[in-house]
């Protein structure tokens, strides 16, 4: 399927907050809102495609990554004739490399052009009236979820209703107490029985720590351990810990770039390996990884933890290449989440199904979150 060459006509970002009850909390730090950058693209032929930007931190970053997008990154697009869907992310990287280098913002600016990207997919997909999981190559709509984000405090309640919904699988932020972690391991155990458990430290444990407490984890039947130490620690360390469990360590939402992929790629730590699409590489970089990463016999299980669009387009990416990883689905409480993640919304027995719908087959109402619009 070819696609004719299309010019960008506008790009612009727009800010919300979802104020929350409960905090998210992680082992460095809570979240006491759920915040969501929402990329709008149009193209001059009146095409419009919608992405987002990765903005979980720090407290005050959604606002600022949309100021990033709408004064700096899209003045550089519009006009910008694209000769196919991985130009504009290649423009923009490459225009932008020496203004991030200078200014220490490699990441915020990956970030915004990342979302750029979802967007400029999703409209490439619609100008050819094509399933954005068709266009990346799939040939099933039907994927495996799991229930993702669920807070050490109030755990087994929250993974209670994940399970009344339709989930078959959870995973547990640890990294707190070990004592109460263990706990909250054995009550989510015991309810979700045979199902996928995972758990995931967020980067909590200093190797010492891992090396200690990892093992203590053996009876959990863990499908996997999420970035137990830090993402940047020697990758000794990484391998001495896999050394000593049985069970498969996973990362990769904390690595952005093309050689930090090939790297764990090519040694046997990781089992399981978890770009994340709206904060590093988009589709442009992450589709090719995704396939790397089966190709190299782990497993591909794409991060996600924000808002609706991006949660949607991540679920076409990995229906798009296959294989048997599942979508992490945040459980806690977002609309800027729940209203525009389309059939993600709907998992039943541990599945969801995408759309024959052009591109990623919804168009957000905004309009309907005007009440948490920040900028």
């Amino acid at each position: 399927m070819t696609s004719q060459p299309f010019t960008i006509r506008s790009v612009q970002a727009f800010g919300y907050r979802y104020p929350l009850n409960t905090p998210v909390i992680t082992s460095f730090g809570r979240m006491k809102d759920r915040p969501a950058v929402f990329v709008r693209v149009e193209d001059t032929d009146g095409n419009i495609g919608w992405g987002e930007v990765w903005c979980n931190f720090p407290a005050p970053g959604a606002e600022y990554r949309v100021r990033l997008v709408n004064d700096v990154l899209a003045p550089a697009l519009v006009g910008f004739n694209a000769s196919e869907a991985s130009a504009a992310f290649e423009h923009l990287t490459q225009g932008t490399s020496v203004l991030a280098l200078q200014s220490g913002e490699a990441g915020p600016f990956a970030q915004s052009i990342a979302g750029i990207d979802l967007a400029v997919w999703d409209l490439h997909a619609r100008r050819q009236s094509v399933a954005l999981w068709k266009l990346l190559g799939g040939a099933r709509r039907t994927i495996k979820v799991y229930a993702s984000g669920i807070n050490p405090v109030g755990s087994e309640r929250t993974a209670e209703a994940a399970l009344s919904r339709g989930y078959r699988a959870l995973k547990l932020k640890i990294g707190f107490d070990p004592a109460g972690d263990r706990a909250n391991l054995a009550a989510l155990r015991r309810l979700v029985g045979e199902g996928l458990l995972a758990a995931d430290v967020n980067q909590g444990w200093a190797i010492a720590q891992a090396l200690e407490l990892a093992p203590q984890l053996e009876r959990f039947g863990l499908a996997w351990l999420e970035e137990p130490i830090r993402a940047d620690r020697p990758r000794q360390e990484w391998s001495q810990l896999r050394e000593a469990i049985r069970f498969p360590l996973a990362a990769g939402e904390n690595i952005a770039s093309q050689a930090g992929f090939a790297e764990v790629l090519r040694e046997p730590v990781l089992g399981v390996v978890q770009p994340d699409i709206a904060k590093w590489g988009g589709l442009s970089a992450c589709a090719s990884i995704a396939g790397d990463i089966l190709a190299s016999g782990k497993m591909f299980c794409p991060h996600y933890l924000g808002a609706g669009v991006g949660l949607l387009a991540s679920a076409h990416l990995l229906a798009g290449v296959g294989g048997d990883g599942l979508l992490e689905v945040d459980c806690n409480e977002n609309p800027l989440r729940d209203r525009f993640c389309g059939p993600v919304f709907d998992v039943r027995d541990g599945m969801i199904t995408l759309s024959d719908e052009a591109g990623i087959g919804i168009t957000p109402d905004l309009a309907s979150v005007e009440q948490y619009r920040t900028i």
